[in-house]
């Protein structure tokens, strides 16, 4: 076979693969923006809505969250002490809520997320307000066709300056 050949066949099986291959990546760019927004609603709802992170995340003894007060092991220590121990048992209202777009880095059926996020909150011992922003790492895995959350380490925003930041 010619070379002229071999390329027109490269051709058709790269115009015919390539569309394909297109709408699963879209599709999965939408499934983890969906993830992502109904991760927002578990920490701003959970007290009202528990179900809700309960369907976005792997629900096994591996996963984990790293977050300022804590490092969470398994879905029962991130249910418990992060969702209901941190956030409902000391804040009365929460809204969190992306700053700008999220980058999603997509690798065969694992994705790493990376966003900023800024939250308002009022205390429930007292009812005064807190502003936090910060910065956020999400990995999750595709299982039976959905996304979920595997894992989060999420920190404050960086720091600069003479002996800040270590």
């Amino acid at each position: 076979m010619n070379f002229f050949k071999k390329s027109v066949i490269m051709l058709g099986i790269f115009l015919f693969i390539f569309p394909a291959y297109s709408v699963v990546l879209n599709n999965d760019l939408l499934s983890i923006k969906s993830v992502i927004k109904k991760y927002e609603s578990s920490i701003n709802d959970y007290d009202k809505s528990p179900r809700v992170a309960e369907g976005i995340w792997q629900q096994t003894p591996e996963s984990t969250y790293i977050h300022p007060r804590g490092h969470e092991k398994g879905w029962d220590n991130i249910k418990n002490n992060f969702y209901q121990k941190t956030m409902v048992d000391t804040f009365i209202s929460r809204n969190l809520h992306l700053v700008g777009k999220p980058d999603i880095h997509i690798y065969g059926n694992t994705a790493v997320i990376e966003f900023y996020w800024i939250f308002h909150a009022k205390f429930r011992k007292d009812n005064t307000q807190i502003i936090t922003k910060g910065r956020e790492t999400q990995v999750m895995v595709k299982t039976n066709g959905n996304w979920k959350i595997v894992h989060i380490h999420y920190s404050n925003m960086p720091v600069d300056g003479d002996r800040k930041g270590f």
